[in-house]
């Protein structure tokens, strides 16, 4: 559950130590000489990088960080795929290394951008360079194992503690795992291993003991810590960002989980609204409820913390009534959601569903702090305390979702994997930001291939709530006649009856154009797979292997599968339109099923575009356009990621020529059409 935060916009502040004077920060000359057609980049295929083309835009966007370093201003770039956008901010943030007091932080969207980053252009640099500085890869908690819970769970309470008894040979493995690993690293692991296992067996932070613990000395996180203590740059991602960000809001830098950086840089930044609207907000489920619960005390099978000797029954009796109530709690919800067909519903009155939960979460809270009061073991009392920590998250949580208490957002219920989730996602993110993190001390800089409509940066700063600084659009470094967007004559709309018979003749049509290597992106799992279902022996008999998001292989399985299978195609849907990089033959073909709106009835996007309404703007123009630009751009973008990839680009949706706003679509990208 991520709880929202409780404060005063106009009175917020957060303490920092004061920024680098401007005149020990003057290394706009470095950079320039650095990306100079003759510079130090010059020798980058000595040391193992690619061969070195001159590109103006990166010296630009280089010499424009430093400038905006140097001043203490806020900037938001963006850079198209090809420019060399990572050298181009990393150059200037290793030049301020040398004279800054505290680190640079970059957070991205991708676990395949931060291992770039700190596993091949942070080293490639430092060798160009000839430039002493650390770096660190900052990873959140719950990716450490941690050795006072695998110790409880390898103790005499082993049997009970573990959800189920076939998780035991898991908890073997992790055990000589554990004594080999230097870093403790989930992504270390070698061997398959059970989430629950996992989730049972990492760091905490509601159960951290920090130095009061045994295990400190040999703690894997805090080891890990050290690194970001002492590195000059580190790299995270935008959800550990968000959760330092939060608790710098609450407990100040003291609180904080990362470093007191002095500059921040938000790499792949289209994501920023969203990502922070979630981390901002409150949310809780069911599931998350529920584990808690038989974490504590599970009837199915004995489990849990409570079956050790002594324990009065009384208080497993009460942890079973909470969750017969968590239940309850839930059941209304899904069934309106499940009466309306919908996926996700927004919540106009919580106050009137049933709310019995929060009384029997408190009435257990009193129990269980009673018993622990009698409780001398440290593992145990500490893995208590954090259950009755979660308690007390869940009763805060339950009220300020019924009572309506977060602010300026909109209430909804979603179905999500396990089960139904509660939101209060708020609405005011642009505000927020402009005072929690463009209104610092530090300079923030934003960065991206897709940022702007037609040319401009107003709606991405209006959403934002960029301010402090200046924007930089840089133009692309490609060849506009390196793709070829084709539009087939005769496809029906989207709403039309004929749509989809459309979509499973033209799909295929165009794949032949390339023999494969394509990537077919929808906007609807279940279109999606009624697709991939009616054509699936036609790629059987063509001998061209069919990836489709969300069977047998994850994210990443099915992208390498991609990359190593040359004349394959891959379906896929939301998560495949960004953050996706497969430079070379493999991916030739990028084919848009339907422009990418996003769906208007979903609570938060319906809420959105009525706060815009209610303000006396377009709702339409002001929002859901933009909205599909960007992620229409975002999507096209797959395709040309090196001045040698040559491919096309298919639009089977109509509207982007018999509507006027089409043009707009057409516009965004770089590449002459053809309707055929």
């Amino acid at each position: 559950m991520v709880m929202p935060i409780d404060f005063d916009i106009d009175d917020f502040n957060v303490e920092y130590a004061p920024l680098i004077e401007e005149e020990e920060l003057d290394i706009i000359p470095e950079c320039e000489m650095f990306f100079a057609p003759d510079g130090p980049l010059k020798a980058t295929a000595e040391y193992g990088g690619q061969t070195y083309e001159f590109r103006p835009q990166q010296l630009n966007m280089a010499t424009s960080i430093a400038a905006a370093l140097q001043k203490g201003e806020n900037l938001c770039i963006e850079a198209p795929t090809g420019v060399g956008k990572s050298f181009a901010y990393l150059i200037p943030l290793i030049y301020r290394s040398r004279h800054a007091g505290r680190p640079a932080l970059i957070s991205t969207e991708t676990i395949h951008l931060q291992e770039q980053l700190i596993d091949r252009d942070l080293p490639l640099l430092k060798k160009i360079t000839k430039l002493e500085f650390k770096t660190a890869l900052a990873k959140g908690r719950h990716n450490y194992l941690c050795r006072r819970r695998f110790s409880l769970l390898s103790g005499e309470q082993r049997d009970a503690l573990l959800p189920a008894p076939a998780l035991a040979l898991d908890l073997d493995r992790l055990g000589r795992w554990m004594e080999k690993t230097t870093d403790g690293e989930r992504d270390s692991i070698d061997f398959r291993l059970e989430p629950d296992t996992w989730s049972l067996a990492c760091c905490d932070g509601v159960s951290c003991l920090g130095p009061k613990c045994e295990f400190y000395r040999n703690c894997f996180y805090y080891r890990a810590r050290q690194t970001w203590e002492s590195a000059d740059i580190i790299v995270a991602n935008h959800a550990l960002f968000f959760t330092d960000l939060e608790m710098r809001i609450i407990g100040g830098a003291a609180g904080a989980l990362l470093p007191n950086y002095g500059v921040v840089l938000l790499d792949e930044a289209h994501t920023l609204e969203d990502n922070a609207a979630d981390h901002l907000g409150l949310h809780l489920s069911r599931l998350g409820i529920v584990s808690t619960l038989n974490r504590l005390y599970n009837h199915d099978g004995a489990r849990g913390l409570l079956m050790r000797k002594g324990v009065d029954p009384i208080l497993r009796g009460a942890v079973s009534e909470c969750r017969d109530e968590a239940y309850g709690f839930f059941a209304p919800y899904e069934n309106l959601l499940h009466e309306h067909n919908e996926n996700a519903l927004e919540i106009h009155d919580p106050g009137r569903f049933p709310n019995r939960l929060g009384a029997k979460l408190e009435e257990l809270h009193r129990k269980l702090a009673t018993y622990l009061e009698e409780q001398e073991e440290v593992n145990f009392r500490t893995e208590m305390e954090a259950q009755l920590t979660r308690c007390r998250e869940f009763i805060g949580g339950i009220d300020q979702f019924t009572r309506k208490l977060v602010p300026d957002a909109v209430y909804y219920a979603e179905s999500e994997r396990g089960g139904t989730t509660l939101h209060a996602t708020p609405l005011n993110v642009a505000d927020l930001l402009s005072k929690i993190l463009f209104g610092q001390d530090f300079p923030v800089i934003l960065c991206s291939a897709t940022l702007t409509v037609k040319n401009s940066f107003d709606y991405y700063l209006g959403r934002t709530g960029f301010c402090n600084g200046k924007t930089l659009l840089l133009d692309s470094p490609f060849d506009r006649n390196q793709a070829k967007v084709y539009i087939p004559r005769h496809m029906p709309e989207p709403k039309d009856d004929d749509f989809q018979d459309a979509l499973e003749r033209e799909i295929p049509r165009f794949v032949e154009f390339t023999q494969g290597k394509a990537f077919v992106l929808f906007t609807s799992y279940a279109s999606m797979r009624r697709t991939a279902d009616d054509l699936r022996e036609y790629f059987r008999e063509k001998k061209w292997q069919l990836l489709i998001q969300g069977e047998n292989m994850t994210r990443t399985g099915l992208l390498r599968e991609f990359r190593e299978d040359v004349d394959s195609v891959l379906f896929g849907t939301d998560s495949f339109w960004t953050g996706v990089d497969v430079p070379g033959e493999s991916l030739s073909n990028v084919i848009v099923t339907k422009l990418p709106f996003a769906v208007p009835s979903h609570p938060l996007i319906a809420a959105r575009m009525a706060k815009l309404e209610l303000s006396g703007l377009n709702s339409f123009a002001n929002y859901s356009l933009p909205e599909a630009v960007l992620k229409f751009r975002q999507g096209v973008g797959r395709l040309i990621r090196s001045r040698s990839d040559r491919g096309i680009v298919v639009i089977l949706d109509r509207r982007i020529v018999s509507k006027r706003y089409g043009k707009l679509f057409l516009d965004s990208i770089p590449y002459n059409y053809e309707i055929v």
